[in-house]
């Protein structure tokens, strides 16, 4: 097996995030918050720090500042450490003017800084993804086989195909056929890799290990914009392209319903991910704030961070996110509030009341809803989900497959109601 010192870890930082809108409104997809603590970034970069990968690049372009902060303040090894993290922002060069046009583009952009770390072996990671993988096996398989490209690989379910990169594989794992996000049935039918009724694709995970002199071949020689719709059906004609086989928890975060969906299964006591694990913790950035504090509640299958005060409430089944303020006889049931980047007092300067203090105010109801950070929530504010599949925006807050979305610093006056009519 190689040295785990030459391989380079390249993470795509993501484009504009539109499925996520509004979450993405003022931050980047790997950015956005997810179990009341964390960042999606911290997802990737924590299973190469736990995998010995030590030499990561993040790929950034779009609203880009808060994860740049984020990454600065969090992953900084100390003076005797070879390892480091670095931002490689999409900018203007003597041979580049435009942004980043697709995920392989954006790494051909980035080939004088992939030359100049002598790297052997890039591995490509998204940065949206919540799983935790030893990348340490998947470069043993690359190894192995003497693979030019390996892609990892999960069974994929039937209803789902057209959502990934299906594959077909052959017996020694070899990948001789790939199709992106195929919708034509024939093709779905050739396809098929596993005798699963359920789950008979093998998707792409987004996960792609090259060797160093093969991905600037193909991204040199060919105008490809991105991998899995242009490099790696290609390179399969060509090169020794192999699928390595990952059969542990792990989702693509890509819509508001996955995200949804994804954090309050965190707060089920048989949660398929497990942020715990002392051999291979997700690292975040250490704040220093205080333990939250709950006066006279009820909660129930609530993931609670640090910093929060919550007082005569009734929480179920909801994500309750730093520094989080909820007052007294609020009911939030299936939700998922981010909480503050700061604690604001009640009055002003001179003393006066604020009318929509910080936080979540009295007598609220709010139920199937995402509530982002620095929120403004009045007293007798009423929030309920919408039916699926419902999507409309309004000028205070957005409604996604039925899910109520209230962006980064909006105020909800007192007594606003946001739900179907009944």
């Amino acid at each position: 097996m190689p040295s785990l010192d030459e391989v380079l870890t390249v993470i795509l930082g993501g484009g504009r995030g539109s499925r996520l809108y509004p979450l993405t409104q003022q931050r980047s997809k790997p950015a956005v918050p997810i179990a009341g603590q964390y960042r999606l970034i911290d997802i990737p970069i924590s299973n190469c720090i736990n995998s010995g990968f030590y030499r990561i690049a993040v790929l950034t372009q779009f609203n880009s500042v808060s994860l740049h902060r984020h990454i600065s303040r969090t992953y900084q090894f100390d003076t005797f450490h070879t390892g480091w993290v670095q931002i490689w922002a999409a900018e203007q060069t003597m041979q580049h003017t435009d942004w980043y046009q697709g995920t392989a583009d954006a790494v051909r952009k980035q080939l004088f800084e992939i030359r100049s770390s002598r790297a052997k072996y890039v591995l490509i990671l998204a940065g949206d993804h919540l799983y935790r993988m030893d990348y340490q096996k998947l470069i043993q398989s690359h190894w192995d086989n003497d693979a030019d490209i390996t892609v990892a690989v999960q069974p994929i379910l039937k209803e789902e195909a057209g959502r990934f990169g299906i594959l077909k594989r052959e017996a020694d794992n070899r990948i001789v056929n790939f199709a992106e996000k195929p919708q034509d049935e024939q093709l779905l039918e050739l396809m098929k890799s596993r005798d699963d009724e359920k789950k008979p694709y093998l998707g792409s995970m987004g996960i792609y290990l090259f060797k160093t002199n093969v991905l600037i071949e193909l991204l040199e020689e060919y105008d490809f914009e991105d991998f899995g719709g242009h490099v790696i059906p290609h390179a399969i004609g060509s090169h020794r392209v192999y699928g390595y086989d990952f059969d542990d928890y792990w989702m693509d975060i890509g819509t508001i319903r996955s995200f949804y969906e994804t954090n309050l299964q965190l707060t089920e006591e048989e949660s398929p991910f497990n942020f715990f694990e002392p051999q291979r913790p997700i690292y975040t950035r250490a704040r220093y704030i205080p333990g939250s504090v709950i006066a006279n509640s009820q909660l129930e299958n609530v993931l609670l961070a640090q910093g929060c005060r919550i007082v005569d409430c009734r929480i179920e089944h909801s994500v309750i996110g730093l520094r989080s303020q909820i007052q007294s006889n609020t009911l939030i049931k299936d939700s998922i509030i981010m909480g503050s980047d700061y604690y604001e007092k009640n009055t002003d300067e001179m003393n006066v009341q604020i009318d929509t203090p910080l936080g979540i105010g009295r007598d609220c109801h709010i139920e199937g809803a995402i509530i982002d950070k620095n929120a403004h929530i009045g007293d007798g504010v009423k929030i309920k989900p919408f039916a699926k599949g419902t999507d409309f925006d309004s000028q205070q807050y957005v409604v996604r497959d039925g899910i109520v979305v209230v962006p980064k610093n909006t105020v909800l006056s007192d007594g606003m109601e946001i739900g179907p009519v009944d």
